[in-house]
């Protein structure tokens, strides 16, 4: 016990032996008739970079690999995932729960747009209430036999993710960057919220890196140099991937086409996140 401590253990956030409070736990329960092997955030500092797109190539990655796999959509005031899989309709459910909808070759995905009326239906809650319905998604969801649970959060490090990484057992997160100069200490606030929550960090994406130009073959840093090499090693995480500007990547999100886009950029993941299975 602190010599300074005034014994008043609900307001006080050190894990010291005397607390008389137990801590309040957050944890949400899966679904009883859900199986979920391994849960993988992938997360950004900031908007824009990219990290509904890594998710969805991951997932596609990963189901192309023979695993059974699932996107949790916690970005629930910009939900982008079914436009890149073409997913329309809404979520059916039962009196033991709700079942998401598959995509063209077989991933499961819930997310807000499955169950507005118009998907253009703007999302205006606070956020109290977006992370409830993301907690619904993992606790009324009944996500069957599934391997990989790709969860796409919102940017930042606001009221969604830390709900996401108080009430969810996460097994690591992927971090998805850009190359601005800026990158730099948004991937380092990111970094030190999942340590804050003892999250493992697997490793960055770096997204956007660079144009290659099919005349010439040269590849243009069209941002600017890349520093996610340095960012990766002042944080000790693992670079995992640098994607370039593609136009063929939004023709196929636009299309709703992403698991038709062939592509080896995140070939190696798979490999680190197979570990342990």
């Amino acid at each position: 016990m602190s010599e300074t401590c005034n014994e008043e253990c609900k307001t006080c956030s050190v894990d010291c032996a005397d607390r008389k409070e137990p801590k309040e736990d957050f944890s949400a329960k899966l679904h009883d008739f859900s199986t979920v092997k391994k849960v993988i955030g992938v997360v950004s500092g900031k908007g824009g970079v990219g990290k509904s797109l890594v998710t969805s190539m991951l997932a596609v990655t990963m189901q192309r690999r023979g695993h059974k796999v699932a996107i949790l959509d916690a970005d629930i005031t910009g939900p982008s995932i079914p436009i890149a899989f073409g997913i329309k309709g809404k979520v059916a459910g039962s009196e033991f729960g709700l079942y998401p909808l598959k995509s063209k070759t077989g991933i499961d995905i819930m997310s807000i747009n499955l169950l507005l009326d118009n998907e253009t239906d703007p999302v205006i809650w606070r956020g109290p209430i977006l992370g409830g319905v993301v907690k619904q998604f993992w606790s009324d969801v009944i996500w069957s036999d599934i391997d990989f649970m790709f969860i796409d959060m919102p940017p930042g490090t606001g009221d969604v993710p830390l709900t996401v990484f108080q009430s969810i057992k996460i097994d690591g997160i992927i971090i998805v960057t850009s190359p601005q100069e800026l990158v730099s200490m948004i991937v380092s606030k990111a970094a030190k919220m999942a340590e804050k929550m003892s999250i493992p960090i697997i490793g960055l994406v770096e997204n956007m890196a660079y144009f290659k130009c099919s005349g010439c073959g040269k590849e243009h840093s069209i941002f600017g140099d890349s520093h996610v090499e340095e960012i990766a090693k002042a944080h000790d995480i693992a670079l995992l991937a640098r994607m370039p500007i593609d136009s063929r990547i939004s023709k196929a999100c636009d299309r709703g086409l992403i698991e038709l886009f062939e592509n080896d950029w995140l070939d190696k993941i798979p490999n680190v996140l197979e570990k342990d299975m």
